[in-house]
């Protein structure tokens, strides 16, 4: 069978308030991102610490942690997070200079979402947004990615968000290495986590996998599970999935619970997992293949 990808979601948003173990400076992140690399990684996906920085600007902060990284694994899969801007093409500034520093991938959420902290008696806390790209954008998003090139790592965090990357693959509109990340909406609060209250989507469960597997069926495109809020080894979707031919992320940008573990302990659990059930972690090479990554 196809070896699995493990993707790090090494830092995102997460404070060391909620997890001291997490990745912040870039040499905190390089040295984090090779341990989980040579643990049975293939992706790393990281924040630099400032989701509005753009551009150049944005690509030289995340290069002071990839150059290490490349320098110990030159194939690592490199894959920087969405930039917070108005403007559609600031917003995308950041992808072409990302690439040119070693990045193949790039994170984009095609599709609407109500986001919010964690407020009294479980409802939306003081921070509430809507984040997301209509489908024009989306549209124009895809043209800067695929010049780039890169290939896309669509946030699934809803199942209209994956109908629509859906429509894109089978009229061949996708660019090059298109990956559907399907998140799961945890226990915790995956802005802040909280324990419950307000969150997205489907329940990590095998049962909620099968519902976007049928709507995947036979169309080739690569998946991969995360639960953002909660634990996606002990929920068991990370082993429901290897046993479906998927693949899975794993980091302290997700991961929520009654523990603090550190990236690599995840990934070291996750990795066993993967031998166990005979399909063991694909190397970056290995994964590229997979994704056909340009």
């Amino acid at each position: 069978m196809q070896p699995t990808i493990i993707e790090v979601a090494i830092n995102g948003e997460t404070s060391p308030a909620r997890n001291p173990n997490v990745p912040r400076g870039p040499q905190e992140i390089a040295a984090d991102s090779i341990a989980c690399l040579r643990a049975g990684a293939a992706s790393i996906h990281n924040h630099n610490g400032d989701i509005a920085l753009p551009g150049e600007a944005a690509a030289e902060r995340y290069a002071e942690g990839w150059g290490p990284i490349l320098a110990a694994v030159p194939d690592a899969i490199l894959c920087p997070t969405t930039v917070t801007h108005a403007d559609l093409a600031t917003a995308m500034s950041h992808v072409a200079p990302c690439v040119a520093r070693g990045a193949r991938m790039a994170s984009i959420d095609p599709g609407v979402e109500n986001i919010a902290t964690t407020g009294e008696r479980g409802l939306p806390g003081a921070m509430r947004a809507t984040m997301g790209s209509s489908i024009d954008e989306i549209e124009a998003m895809l043209g800067f990615i695929g010049a780039a090139p890169a290939g896309p790592a669509f946030g699934i965090y809803e199942p209209g968000y994956l109908r629509l990357v859906l429509a894109y693959h089978q009229a061949g509109r996708l660019p090059r290495g298109s990956l559907a990340r399907l998140y799961f909406g945890g226990d915790h609060n995956f802005l802040d986590g909280g324990k419950g209250g307000f969150s997205f989507g489907l329940l990590p469960t095998p049962a909620a996998l099968d519902a976007y597997l049928e709507l995947i069926g036979d169309s080739g495109l690569p998946w991969m599970v995360a639960v953002p809020g909660g634990d996606v080894f002990r929920s068991g979707l990370a082993r429901a999935a290897i046993e479906r031919g998927g693949h899975v992320r794993v980091g302290l940008e997700d991961h929520a619970g009654d523990r603090t573990p550190t990236n690599l302990e995840l990934v070291e659990e996750l990795a066993d997992l993967c031998r166990s059930l005979g399909r063991p972690p694909a190397t970056p090479a290995e994964a590229a293949k997979i994704l056909d990554l340009p």
